[in-house]
């Protein structure tokens, strides 16, 4: 099974709407036994939080469900666990990085999975509040990491 991670700052708008948008991803592709999902974030300060009610309206929108999911902070233990850890900015990276240890090469910026928008962010709409864009941003990088993945898994 393929494990992946989503991370952003506070775990309540970018990487839950990564996550439930990932989840139903793979769930409308069959691929429940292959790949897996969860988000985390750098920081403490939504920790058992849901996702902002902005990213629920999105994801209720869209049909994916997250019912389970709710902020937690990233431990030493997920670089270990988890196949590819995604940060949404430079900011979560460079984080990831400062924590990774010997599981540097499992980092990765969202949007790099395509050569178009290398070094690209997801802004975070906490602060810009445009939960549309991030949503857009969102989709186009994940059919690609979606498309990536899919390549990976022996059948």
């Amino acid at each position: 099974m393929i494990k992946v991670l989503f991370v952003c700052l506070g775990n309540i708008c970018r990487s839950p709407m990564a996550e439930g948008m990932f989840r139903k991803m793979i769930k409308d592709r069959g691929l429940e036994q292959s790949i897996h999902v969860e988000s985390r974030a750098t920081s403490t300060y939504e920790i058992g939080n849901p996702p902002h009610p902005k990213t629920q309206h999105i994801l209720n929108r869209i049909q994916a469900d997250f019912s389970n999911i709710y902020s937690k902070q990233i431990t030493q233990d997920d670089f270990r666990v988890f196949d590819f850890v995604i940060g949404m900015d430079l900011e979560n990276v460079r984080y990831l990085k400062a924590h990774a240890g010997p599981y540097q090469s499992k980092i990765y910026l969202l949007r790099d999975i395509n050569p178009l928008t290398k070094n690209e962010i997801i802004p975070d709409p906490y602060y810009t509040g445009k939960y549309e864009e991030t949503y857009h941003l969102l989709k186009e990088s994940l059919e690609l990491w979606i498309k990536f993945l899919e390549a990976q898994i022996v059948l």
